[in-house]
């Protein structure tokens, strides 16, 4: 009895790959295939990916990081110089997040505010929370998967509308401690 299993290329062809369960030759994944499967993954732009078999399981992830903002050339200098006294101080933008603890998706998939759709959320504005509060249920897979507070304090943001997909680390509620 022999089975097939998949195997990325990296020119984007898949090939079927026979193994002989008589001989006791076990599928596996050779270095070439696992580098050939992270260069898809990452050419298709995915954080996360995972396979398993009853022989085998394999999870790529990256850490996905912001650029920063380019800084802009300052502007040229004028020949004759301009009055200090007309020029305002330039002000930075406030994040009004500063300071409050975000409660992050652990996994991608649907977030929702309740339990059930006839049901009250969990939490709203204002609701105050300890560490073991459930928040939401993030959807995977058909697997409601509950999510803690993981902080004591009081939400004072939702980021997330009930039924929207979320990707993870994506901030779902702002706590302030």
């Amino acid at each position: 009895m022999s089975e097939t299993s998949a195997t990325a290329k990296s020119d984007d062809q898949v090939h079927e790959k026979k193994h002989d369960k008589k001989h006791g030759e076990e599928p596996s994944f050779n270095m070439e295939e696992l580098q050939a499967l992270a260069a898809l993954v990452n050419e298709h732009g995915f954080t996360d990916f995972e396979f398993e078999n009853e022989n085998i399981r394999v999870r790529l992830s990256k850490a996905v990081t912001v650029a920063a903002a380019p800084v802009s050339a300052p502007a040229p200098v004028a020949a004759a110089p301009a009055p200090v006294a007309d020029v305002a101080p330039a002000t930075e933008p406030v994040d009004e997040d500063a300071g409050l603890f975000k409660i992050t998706s652990p996994i991608v998939g649907t977030f929702y505010r309740s339990p059930g759709p006839d049901k009250p959320p969990y939490v709203s504005e204002g609701s105050n929370v300890s560490a073991d509060t459930t928040v939401c249920i993030v959807e995977a897979m058909k697997l409601m998967n509950e999510i803690q507070a993981e902080v004591s304090g009081e939400i004072v943001k939702i980021y997330v509308q009930n039924g929207e997909p979320v990707e993870y680390g994506q901030p779902l509620f702002g706590v302030k401690k």
